[in-house]
């Protein structure tokens, strides 16, 4: 079971969302958080698998909140989506740089949402199409960040191929069939490169793959079924 808290600070949205996730056999949402700091004090209390926040809140806002909740020992295990009206560049790369897991859209289709913390729950990044380009685009404009490039080399060479392939959005069971390993093979070295890099989760592991240039926007497509 997928065990959700809500954070968002209109009632109507929450209500909507409570709805649509209780419907799920898979998911229960725990409890509704309608500020930031109502969030963080129900994420300790109910030590949810996900926290779904809002952007904009009162008395605290979600990027504020998120940080929080991600330097919280105790809530070492939640993982934070944002879900906003905002797809602006300022709110992405803050959220994600405060510890988000993952950034959705308002607009976001249902069926897409529930996928998404199906997704977030088993630990992989999750950005969705748009922000995606978004976030691409900005590390076009940046020049490689020297504290990542250090870091990357510590990864041996197969870590930083499964690196890049996890950059250009490739699962677990995708990264092993184009390197040809088994599935747990290919989730080992994906968690031995979060711990030397010190990554919490798959999204931050994408942001140190562009900061350091192991990845371009510009490259093409990772090779599939181990071609090269």
């Amino acid at each position: 079971m997928i065990r959700v808290l809500l954070a968002d600070d209109q009632v109507l949205i929450r209500s909507g969302i409570r709805s649509l996730l209780d419907s799920e056999d898979d998911i229960e949402v725990v409890a509704e958080a309608a500020d930031g700091r109502q969030a963080i004090a129900l994420a300790v209390e109910h030590r949810p698998d996900i926290a779904l926040v809002d952007i904009q809140m009162p008395v605290l806002d979600g990027i504020e909140a998120t940080r929080q909740i991600v330097a919280d020992p105790r809530l070492a295990d939640v993982r934070v989506v944002i879900l906003t009206n905002y797809g602006l560049d300022e709110y992405i790369f803050r959220a994600l740089r405060a510890g988000a897991s993952g950034f959705l859209l308002k607009d976001t289709h249902p069926a897409e949402l529930i996928q998404a913390l199906r997704v977030a729950e088993r630990g992989d990044a999750l950005l969705s199409p748009a922000v995606t380009r978004r976030l691409i685009s900005e590390f076009v404009a940046r020049p490689p960040d020297v504290l990542s490039a250090v870091g990357m080399e510590s990864l041996t060479n197969r870590e930083r191929e499964v690196v890049a392939l996890v950059a250009h959005g490739l699962n677990n069971d995708e990264i092993a069939e184009t390197m040809v390993l088994s599935p747990t093979t290919a989730k080992t070295h994906v968690s031995r490169a979060m711990t030397k890099l010190g990554a919490r989760d798959r999204a931050q592991l994408v942001v140190f793959a562009y900061q350091s240039g192991l990845v371009s926007p510009r490259d093409s497509n990772p090779p599939i079924n181990g071609t090269r």
